[in-house]
């Protein structure tokens, strides 16, 4: 049978966080990347967040991003491979001291917006990544957009990766993503969207922009979180995945 993880970005609101629309979502993904703080997330946030994911079974990871609240993490900045080592083992180490209070383990590793994207091909920052997350703990997964530098880098060192698709977004003939700027990056199409995911984990095919057959790897597949329906398109996902005879499970390191 098919396998593969679902992963949705959570825990990105601030201090007046209150149960809602994260405690649902957790009920059809299988990971959770929770922000550590620096484009979003806070102390209170974080701990909550865990908690719940714990308690519906949910694997965690730490969603580590750039220094920048105002852009949501979304901007690029000029960033030595040192700075973005210190980074990444700073939040991974704040998310990972939530974890072991609530009584969990973190899973694994994923980087957020402009860092993810950035590391797609810049491979310095790739290897800062990976050797940030093998030093701080070897069993964590990485995970990064397939066929990426990232995931290159984390297979190098000597770590478990886990390769991520996207539901919602375009792919160029490269393997990469569309850009948000372009009016194509965004899939609103629910039922276009999952006939892709299926596509990607039983074929490993996507099709570009430019109708060109890409390979590609599906070992998770992301949900934005922040979207308007996101909840509804989880919940539709995960059934037509299970309908397709794919099984939606959590990662385990192997």
């Amino acid at each position: 049978m098919y396998k593969v993880d679902i992963n949705c970005d959570m825990g990105e609101s601030f201090g007046t966080y209150t149960k809602g629309a994260d405690e649902e979502m957790l009920d059809y993904v299988t990971s959770a990347n929770i922000a550590c703080g620096f484009h979003a997330g806070d102390p209170t946030t974080m701990r909550k967040t865990v908690a719940m994911a714990l308690n519906k079974n949910v694997g965690i990871g730490a969603h580590p991003g750039l220094q920048d609240l105002m852009g949501f993490g979304r901007r690029n900045i000029d960033i030595s491979p040192q700075e973005t080592y210190d980074l990444i083992v700073y939040q991974i180490g704040a998310l990972h001291a939530f974890v072991k209070a609530e009584g969990g383990q973190l899973q694994h590793v994923k980087p957020h917006g402009a860092l993810y994207n950035m590391a797609v091909k810049n491979r310095s920052l790739a290897k800062a990544i990976a050797e940030a997350v093998y030093k701080v703990n070897s069993d964590l997964i990485l995970i990064g957009l397939a066929e990426s530098e990232l995931i290159k880098a984390g297979k190098e060192i000597g770590l478990h990766t886990a390769s991520e698709v996207f539901a919602d977004r375009t792919y160029q003939e490269d393997g990469t993503l569309t850009s948000r700027i372009e009016s194509n990056a965004l899939i609103r199409d629910k039922d276009v969207a999952v006939k892709r995911v299926v596509r990607m984990v039983k074929e490993r095919k996507i099709t570009s922009i430019n109708k060109k057959d890409v390979s590609i790897t599906a070992d998770t597949i992301c949900i934005h979180g922040d979207g308007a329906q996101a909840l509804e398109f989880a919940k539709y996902i995960r059934k037509s995945l299970h309908e397709s005879g794919v099984e939606v499970k959590r990662l385990i390191s192997s």
